[in-house]
């Protein structure tokens, strides 16, 4: 299987359109940050920028950031400069490149965005631990260097049933940073602006759970590692018709495709499941590897992240805090146990890549024995990559594509 022939990956159209309106939204930021207003908040991925939207702020993930370090592969020149004052080596390493990346002064913005200088100066820090530990202390270096205020929401973590306490502690946070929110906005809370922005955001996130869902198709008409890149405004567009529009564009081409029976991969043979964190300083070069052999990508745990089906404008607090502790990543494993063998049905996927992000561990979840339980549940097999969301020296890329051939290998063998 060595001699498999590297593949072009197919273009998606629609990519031009989202390139458009992520420089719009980049270029917007960087207005807002040089003329003082709209003001500038930080937001954690998965936080509530639905809230800070309603307040008229613009708004900074840095977790977007992190990930475009990753992609531009420049992580690993910004990871040793936050070791360097004291930030361990094994914690998030969107948060070690970030920081080092702002240290020196640097970020991809620069070379992707002509007349952008850097990333945006906050007036507000906001995050919820829903994800993990490390975003809390990532934007408390920021304060601290910045000295801007810091609000947070601390999520239950490892849930099974939500239970009502769960909700009514995270609506009352985000009620508590309203005062202080309006004052630095310089705007009234509007609980109609919250709904319709709320309503923006629910819209975007039932049309990119209908992207994703074309994937049930066979040839799945996009790959994980599209999808990676095509997330990108549901992760820092959502609750804005910008986002809106673009995933009416994709799903009406990715619908084109499914009913012309063109797949991502020529003449698909196997589909496969993600699990994990992205690698993504190796998207192409994985993308064009599973090409070439004939093994399809075709959903994750991942991209599915920014779904969030609970947002209802009729009861906009209350569904926030429910759609954000729904998420994966909060729950207990016997619920990722089961999401993931429900994904695995409806998709028709024959084998589950996990990917042990070092230092990610809240994203790894191979690591107390779910892939040999789905094994022994689904009768399929499983494999584990080893490697980092950002730091590729815990990559071995020769060692992942050997281990990655054999186990298209034993999916041959079935």
């Amino acid at each position: 299987m060595g001699e498999e022939k590297k593949a072009t990956i197919k273009k998606i159209q629609a990519a031009g359109m989202m390139r458009k309106i992520m420089a719009d939204y980049f270029y917007k930021m960087d207005r807002a940050c040089q003329e003082g207003q709209p003001k500038v908040a930080w937001c954690t991925s998965v936080g509530p920028a639905e809230l800070l939207l309603s307040l008229g702020f613009v708004v900074h993930y840095p977790e977007n950031h992190g990930a475009m370090l990753g992609a531009t592969r420049t992580a690993n020149d910004y990871i040793p400069v936050t070791n360097a004052i004291g930030y361990s080596p094994d914690i998030c390493s969107y948060l070690t490149s970030d920081v080092g990346s702002f240290i020196k002064k640097e970020t991809p913005l620069t070379m992707a965005y002509e007349g952008i200088e850097g990333v945006p100066k906050p007036d507000v820090l906001v995050y919820n631990t829903n994800q993990c530990r490390d975003v809390q202390e990532w934007f408390s270096w920021y304060a601290r260097e910045l000295k801007v205020p810091i609000l947070g929401i601390t999520t239950y973590r490892n849930i099974g049933e939500i239970k009502d306490y769960h909700l009514q502690s995270i609506v009352q946070q985000m009620k508590d940073m309203i005062p202080a929110l309006e004052q630095i906005s310089g705007q009234k809370f509007d609980i109609d602006k919250f709904r319709h922005v709320l309503s923006l955001s629910y819209e975007c996130t039932q049309l990119w759970k209908k992207v994703l869902e074309t994937n049930t198709a066979k040839p799945a008409p996009m790959s994980f590692f599209d999808g990676t890149i095509h997330m990108a405004p549901a992760v820092v567009l959502r609750g804005t018709p910008q986002a809106v529009d673009y995933y009416k564009v994709l799903l009406e081409e990715l619908e084109e495709r499914v009913a012309n029976k063109e797949g991502a991969v020529e003449d698909e043979k196997f589909r496969l499941y993600w699990e994990g964190m992205p690698i993504w300083g190796k998207l192409r070069s994985l993308a064009e590897f599973f090409i070439g052999l004939k093994t399809a990508v075709i959903a994750s745990t991942y991209c599915n992240s920014w779904i969030f089906e609970a947002f209802d404008p009729k009861d906009p607090f209350m569904s926030v805090a429910r759609a954000y502790t729904e998420i994966f990543i909060v729950r207990d494993e016997s619920y990722k146990e089961k999401y993931i063998e429900d994904m695995v049905r409806k998709f028709k996927i024959d084998g589950i890549l996990f990917h042990d992000a070092k230092t990610c561990p809240a994203n790894s979840n191979n690591r107390y024995g779910m892939p040999e339980r789905l094994e022994k549940k689904l009768q399929i097999p499983t494999l584990t990559i080893n490697g980092d969301l950002n730091d590729l020296r815990c990559y071995s890329e020769e060692q992942a594509k050997t281990n990655i051939e054999a186990f298209v290998e034993q999916l041959e063998a079935k």
